[in-house]
């Protein structure tokens, strides 16, 4: 099995519902994001994928988060703003550009800070 990994980067400003805390309060994050790709077997020039198509691809998805209050973009309109959320949904649009017969994105992490993630993987 191969694995590609990649890291990228999005600002954003969100507030979580029904938290008791400050995380309640609208406040902002530098969010990194990896991104894990992985496949069986390597194409007829010896990669998973090209590092510039998957780049490309990852921050098609960040793009529409980058600089945005997330409550307002569905799904977190309705979902709540959480790490373990935003991984998710990075993993499913991201998944939705990428997967094919030969690769799938196999995790994703999410960075709120130096030293909390989340990940979401199937």
């Amino acid at each position: 099995m191969y694995e590609l990994v990649i890291e990228a980067w999005f600002s954003s400003a969100h507030n979580l519902r029904e938290y008791e805390g400050a995380c309640e309060r609208l406040h902002g994050h530098n969010w990194k994001v990896e991104v894990h790709v992985r496949s069986e077997t390597l194409d007829k020039l010896g990669m998973v994928m090209d590092f510039k198509t998957l780049k490309t691809r990852t921050n098609e998805v960040l793009d529409a988060l980058d600089h945005r209050y997330l409550n307002d973009i569905p799904p977190f309109d309705k979902d709540n703003t959480t790490a373990e959320n935003i991984a998710r949904y990075i993993y499913a649009e991201l998944s939705g550009r990428i997967n094919d017969d030969m690769v799938r994105v196999s995790k994703i992490r999410v960075w709120e800070s130096e030293k909390a993630a989340a990940t979401y993987y199937e």
